[in-house]
């Protein structure tokens, strides 16, 4: 077993003892980036180090430290705004991904190959547009097509990744997707909540897709890539140039009015769009497009305007189980019911499985593994 620092304890005794990040680091005599790399779970201190840490803080090495197994799946969350993602977020998502490791010897996946990955990923602007044309060349889709949900959901099938559409709610949730891999199997899983507006569950799954193909990237480095990601390959570098020059030496109205033409046109997020003109501005070092905060109460009109996922798929009454079921099938191509059905009959798990592995309330777990079963 591994460890690894306990930073949401260590960050609350930081809080309860009134002490800085700074402070500790000139107790501790160590640089102000150690104690940061510490706090963001990046390297862990040095025995002497880690002894003064716990004295100074009043924690002892139980509590100090988190034991990890070598192959423990492997979570990444696309957060709700304003949220964070905390260590028991992680340990419930790998606790899901525990119970998905005993599904994989049913999966029709091709075993003797791995599904590609982009090499060296990076933030950085060529990088991505590289990567992102060469993904959009094998979705067989051109530079200035949109991308639709069926290209998204094939690509995901081609990459032998098993997707999950779950009906969270889109309140008091820490999540709107969660992606886990599991590295003793080298399979993917994604959650996906259909509970969201349409256009930012198309940016979460382009998202997701980012990670899917860069299993090796982990933390903040993992959400920042799969954000660029997903924003070049659903609004590219050369929409974005037609974009700004569109949008040059107009009057504000008019360059959000073109913003909400190509979101709407697109099926994206005008944010999204407006972001990633001014990216395309920035590595063209060309004056960016400057729209202040106006351009969040656009967006959220232009969203309200549309239907969130399942009320597209459900209408507004909850879905019935074999509803939601069928949907998951036809609308997604996921095998992931058939797969947990199969388990539940061979292994004549109960209904407390599938609300862990869900994470849903046990009355609609009941009900989904009544079908199943």
């Amino acid at each position: 077993m591994e460890k690894r620092l306990n930073t949401d304890a260590l960050r609350a005794a930081l809080e309860q003892k009134g002490l800085s990040a700074a402070a500790v680091a000139d107790k501790l005599d160590v640089s102000r980036e150690a104690v940061s790399k510490w706090l963001n779970g990046e390297s862990v201190p040095r025995p002497d180090k880690l002894l003064r840490l716990g004295s100074l803080l009043s924690m002892g090495f139980g509590d100090l430290m988190v034991r990890e197994e070598p192959s423990a799946p492997i979570v990444a969350f696309r957060r709700m705004k304003g949220t964070k993602t905390k260590d028991r977020h992680v340990e419930h998502a790998r606790e899901m991904g525990r119970l998905l490791q005993r599904m994989v010897p049913l999966l029709p996946f091709d075993t003797l190959t791995v599904p590609p990955t982009l090499k060296n990923p990076t933030c950085d602007y060529e990088y991505v547009r590289t990567a992102t044309i060469a993904v959009r060349a094998d979705m067989h889709v051109g530079l200035e097509q949109q991308i639709d949900f069926g290209h998204l959901i094939r690509r995901f099938g081609e990459l032998q990744t098993v997707l999950i559409p779950v009906l969270w709610g889109a309140r008091n949730r820490h999540e709107n997707a969660v992606h886990i891999f599991l590295p003793e199997s080298g399979t993917t899983w994604v959650y996906l909540n259909l509970d969201v507006n349409v256009h930012d569950f198309k940016f979460w799954m382009a998202h997701e897709l980012g990670h899917t193909l860069t299993p090796g990237l982990r933390g903040d480095e993992a959400e920042d890539f799969a954000d660029a990601f997903a924003a070049a390959l659903l609004f590219p570098h050369e929409l974005a140039k037609q974009a700004y020059a569109e949008l040059h030496g107009k009057v504000q109205q008019t360059q959000l009015r073109i913003i909400k033409d190509w979101a709407e046109k697109l099926l994206i997020s005008p944010y999204h769009v407006y972001l990633q003109i001014n990216e395309y501005a920035r590595h063209q070092q060309l004056p960016k497009v400057e729209l202040g905060k106006v351009i969040f109460p656009v967006t959220t009109k232009f969203n309200s305007a549309y239907k969130n996922v399942a009320e597209t798929l459900f209408g507004e009454t909850h879905a019935a189980p074999t509803d939601y079921l069928r949907s998951a099938r036809e609308n997604f191509d996921s095998l992931f019911f058939e797969v947990l059905g199969k388990y539940l009959r061979e292994s004549k798990s109960g209904p407390g499985f599938v609300q862990t592995v869900l994470d849903i309330p046990l009355l609609d777990a009941k009900a989904i593994h009544a079908e199943l079963a």
